[in-house]
C-alpha cells in the first residue's frame, strides 16, 4: 500500500501486485519490478487490486484465521489464491471483519457473478480520493491480521531440547570454531529452527539462509532479524523432503531449490535422524543430497540412544538396523573428505566436519 500511495503522489500507479515482485534484502521487503509502474489516469480503478487480494490479503487471512500451513497454497496457485477458495476456507467469524468482508468475501462473489459473462463490464470511475480510501481500507485489513508463532511442532524446540548446558556450550563452540576455520562467504543452515546456530555464521560475516519446515520457528527467526536489524540472515520455509520445485511455464518461471546458487557451507545440526528415521531416507541418499548442496558440511550425528530418536521410534517398529554411526561414516566418506570429528561433551551426539575431495 505504501508503494502504491507513493506512486500516486508522483502521478503513477502499480499495474501488478504479485508477491513475486517482492524480495527480501537485509531483512526488509523490497519491490524489484520497476516495470510494474504505469502513468495514473484520473478516474481509473487500481488494476492490481485483484492481484493484491489474491497474493497478499487472501493467504495472510487464511494463515491468521484458519491455519498457517494454508500459505503453501501459493505453490500451486502462482497468481495468488483464488478468492472464492479463500472465502470458502475462512471461518464464519471472518465475515464480521469489514476489510475481509469487502475485499475478500464480497470481492469473491463479484468475481463469480461476472466470470461467465460475454459482455465487457464497464469499469467504474473512481476518484483519486476514493482510490486512496480503498488503499487505506486494504492496509487496515492487512494490519488487522495477526498470527502468534506458536502451537507448531518445533516452535519451542530450544525450550524443550534434551541438551544440558555443557552440551549446548560445547556444540556452539565447535560449530563456531569450524565456521571460523573454513571462512565461508555463504552458509545454508538446514533445519535451522529459530536461527540460533545460523547466527554463528552471521557473526562471522557470512550471508546466511536459515531454512526450516516449521512456520513458527521461521517466523521467530524473522522477528529476530527485524528486531536486531541483521542484514545477512534470511529465514526461509522449506521441507527438505519436498523442496521447492521448478514452477510456472515450461518449469522455467521459478527456479527449484537445487537450481539456486549453492552456498560455501551447509549446516545440518540435529537433522539426520529426522531424515533417516522420521522420513525413511537412507543414509547414502542423505550423503548424496548434502554433497549436491554444499562442498563443506558441518553435520551432527544423533544416535539411536538419544531421547529425540527414541521419540521418533516410540510409536513405530524399528526397521532401521543400518542407522549406526559406522554406516553414517561409510556413507558420507564416499562423498566427502572427513576433516574433523568431535563428540559433543555431555551428550552422545557427535559433530563432523566434511569437505569435498578425496
Amino acid at each position: 500500500m505504501q508503494i502504491q500511495r507513493a506512486a500516486l503522489a508522483e502521478g503513477y500507479s502499480l499495474k501488478d501486485a504479485s508477491a513475486y515482485n517482492i524480495q527480501f534484502l537485509a531483512g526488509r521487503p523490497v519491490l524489484i519490478d520497476t516495470l510494474s509502474f504505469e502513468p495514473y489516469a484520473v478516474g481509473t480503478s487500481w488494476p492490481a487490486y485483484r492481484q493484491f487480494c489474491q497474493h497478499f490479503l487472501a493467504p495472510l487471512a487464511l494463515m491468521a484465521h484458519r491455519d498457517v500451513r494454508l500459505g503453501q497454497l501459493l505453490r500451486c496457485h502462482l497468481d495468488g489464491i483464488p478468492l472464492d477458495l479463500a472465502s470458502g476456507l475462512l471461518p464464519r467469524r471472518s465475515w464480521l471483519r469489514p476489510g475481509l468482508l469487502m475485499h475478500l468475501h464480497l470481492h469473491a462473489r463479484t468475481q463469480s457473478r461476472y466470470v461467465n459473462r460475454d459482455t465487457k463490464v464497464r469499469p467504474r470511475v473512481i476518484s483519486r480520493s476514493g482510490l486512496l480510501g480503498i488503499l487505506d481500507s486494504l492496509e487496515s485489513a492487512v494490519r488487522g491480521l495477526r498470527w502468534a508463532p506458536q502451537g507448531t511442532e518445533w516452535a519451542d524446540y530450544y525450550q524443550n531440547t534434551n541438551y544440558v548446558d555443557q552440551a549446548a556450550a560445547d556444540k556452539t563452540a565447535t560449530v563456531s570454531d569450524w565456521i571460523r576455520q573454513c571462512d565461508p562467504d555463504s552458509v545454508w543452515d538446514l533445519g535451522a529452527n529459530d536461527g540460533t546456530f545460523s547466527r554463528l555464521a552471521v557473526e562471522h560475516g557470512a550471508q546466511t539462509v536459515a531454512w526450516d519446515i516449521d512456520a513458527a520457528a521461521v517466523e521467530k527467526c524473522y522477528r529476530h532479524v527485524r528486531s536486531h536489524r541483521l542484514s545477512n540472515l534470511h529465514p526461509a520455509l522449506l521441507d527438505l523432503t519436498n523442496p521447492s520445485p521448478s514452477l510456472g511455464w515450461e518449469l522455467r518461471e521459478r527456479q527449484s531449490f537445487f537450481e539456486r546458487k549453492p552456498p560455501d557451507m551447509a549446516l545440518a545440526l540435529a537433522l539426520i535422524h529426522h531424515l533417516a528415521i522420521g522420513n525413511n531416507v537412507p543414509l547414502e541418499l542423505c550423503a548424496q543430497f548434502f554433497r549436491r548442496i554444499a562442498a563443506t558440511l558441518i553435520i551432527e550425528w544423533v544416535p539411536k540412544s538419544d531421547s529425540k530418536v527414541a521419540t521418533l521410534l516410540c510409536n513405530r517398529v524399528d526397521t532401521f538396523p543400518d542407522y549406526t554411526e559406522a554406516s553414517f561414516q561409510k556413507a558420507f566418506d564416499r562423498h566427502y573428505r572427513r576433516l574433523d570429528r568431535r563428540p559433543v561433551a555431555g551428550s552422545e551426539r557427535v559433530l563432523y566436519l566434511f569437505e569435498a575431495g578425496s
